[in-house]
């Protein structure tokens, strides 16, 4: 569980103080699926970077499961960031020079998972994405579907309670994009915790609560009944 209580974050540009988040209070459950929306600008990516432990706020406290981290240290981040939390980003961020086998198998070099096991449990993560006749391939080869189901795969073989994704859809197209959508909710119906960063309404129906950011602070939170999201998409 994350909770968030009087969060905010303030840049210094020169001599000026510039406030990007401002008390921002936010509860996420074990389980939910919660789309953040807002135009640019808005402080939706420095909210989820502070929820991804990738920045840290200026004031307010921020428990994960329990234990304040407002005050960890970077290697203890580094730490969460590894062991608790998988990201997806827009542009895939696939190195080009390793097959999709290889991209999915990194987070495990870094948490020290020797090399059988690095195998199989990436073989096992790109069959579930669906990916399993392109274990080879290097990302060139694979179509932006692919390629972000291989970002997909790396962002869960470490087996995180929360997936992080920042425009997941936002290169792909109309088709691609909804079958990328349906993957999360499969994976949030078996239990994993979903965050995506979005300006896309489409994409926000498939979660399972939509908060809107504006001039960083809530200004709308819109949840939606259990089986609606279905509905509304058909």
């Amino acid at each position: 569980m994350i909770n968030l209580t009087e969060i905010t974050k303030t840049y210094q540009l020169g001599t000026q103080l510039v406030p990007v988040l401002k008390k921002i209070n936010l509860t996420i459950e074990d389980g939910d699926f919660l789309t953040i929306m807002g135009p640019s600008g808005s402080g939706k990516s420095t909210l989820m970077n502070i929820i991804g432990c990738l920045d840290k706020p200026t004031s307010g406290m921020f428990l994960l499961n329990g234990q304040d981290i407002t005050r960890y240290q970077d290697v203890q981040l580094s730490k969460i960031r590894n062991e608790s939390i998988g990201f997806v980003f827009q542009q895939f961020q696939l190195l080009p020079r390793l097959t999709a086998l290889k991209n999915v198998e990194l987070p495990m070099i870094y948490a020290g998972v020797k090399k059988k096991e690095r195998r199989e449990r990436a073989v096992e993560m790109l069959t579930k994405v669906g990916l399993a006749d392109r274990i080879e391939h290097l990302p060139n080869s694979l179509s932006g579907g692919q390629k972000q189901r291989v970002a997909i795969a790396r962002a869960l073989v470490n087996e995180p309670h929360i997936i992080l994704a920042d425009e997941p859809t936002g290169a792909l197209d109309t088709k691609t994009s909804s079958s990328i959508m349906e993957l999360l909710v499969t994976l949030n119906h078996e239990g994993t915790t979903i965050v995506v960063v979005t300006h896309e309404p489409e994409v926000a129906e498939y979660s399972k609560k939509t908060i809107v950011v504006r001039d960083g602070e809530i200004v709308n939170v819109k949840e939606r009944r259990k089986g609606s999201n279905d509905n509304e998409r058909n």
